[in-house]
């Protein structure tokens, strides 16, 4: 399974991408907001993510609200670098937009999806990225998980060859809070985790590793002071 880091910060995306593990990056209107950036600013600082992010898949999410729209936006979003994919919500109006930008060699990211149904809907209108929600299904006392797991069966049931620029369909884990979430989308086999940066150092921390780090160091210190 691929890593993406949800966030718009500049500083957060480069400090994953330091990792060496990191496979792409997600946004959104909300997290771009928190950067406290200028509607002005928006489309040079997705620029600079691209940029940033150059080879990677960097989802830069439509905010129009009509198919006319989402349209316009998504050819001014792709054609900021070879990188960009358009997010679209998953609505009536997202379903038409991603189905005339997939025409046209446009990569969709479909966001919001909640149910297989509407993942089978967005795979059959040419999205080629999926972003099934966890954490939002376990904020309203619901089994988001379950919900992914039944979007992982139904979309690999089928071959998506036909129906995008690139032939297939990858399933994107959104809306990750805990390290469970990365460990069981993985294994019902989601293909990507895309994870905010204070989750994503969670999986990265563990206790044991933490004690034994520092009684290397302990120890290690002691060795060096004789």
């Amino acid at each position: 399974m691929k890593f993406f880091i949800d966030t718009a910060n500049l500083d957060e995306i480069a400090e994953a991408k330091s990792w060496g593990c990191l496979a792409g990056v997600t946004t959104n209107p909300s997290l771009y907001a928190k950067t406290g950036g200028k509607l002005e600013d928006f489309e040079p600082h997705m620029l600079k993510i691209a940029e940033l992010c150059e080879g990677l898949p960097v989802s830069a999410e439509s905010t129009a609200m009509t198919v006319e729209g989402m349209v316009e936006e998504g050819h001014r979003l792709s054609a900021l670098a070879p990188n960009i994919v358009v997010k679209l919500p998953a609505c009536e109006a997202g379903l038409a937009a991603c189905r005339a930008l997939a025409n046209e060699g446009v990569r969709v990211n479909m966001t919001l999806v909640f149910s297989a149904t509407q993942a089978l809907l967005a795979a059959n209108a040419g999205a080629r990225y999926i972003s099934p929600f966890v954490g939002r299904y376990d904020d309203i006392a619901l089994d988001g998980l379950s919900q992914l797991a039944d979007v992982v069966a139904c979309i690999k049931n089928y071959d998506w060859s036909d129906k995008n620029p690139d032939g297939r369909v990858e399933i994107i884990a959104a809306s990750i809070r805990t390290p469970n979430h990365v460990t069981q989308a993985a294994l019902m086999g989601a293909d990507i985790a895309t994870v905010p940066m204070k989750a994503l150092k969670k999986c990265l921390h563990h206790p044991l590793t933490d004690a034994g780090l520092a009684s290397f160091a302990a120890d290690w210190a002691r060795v060096t002071s004789n």
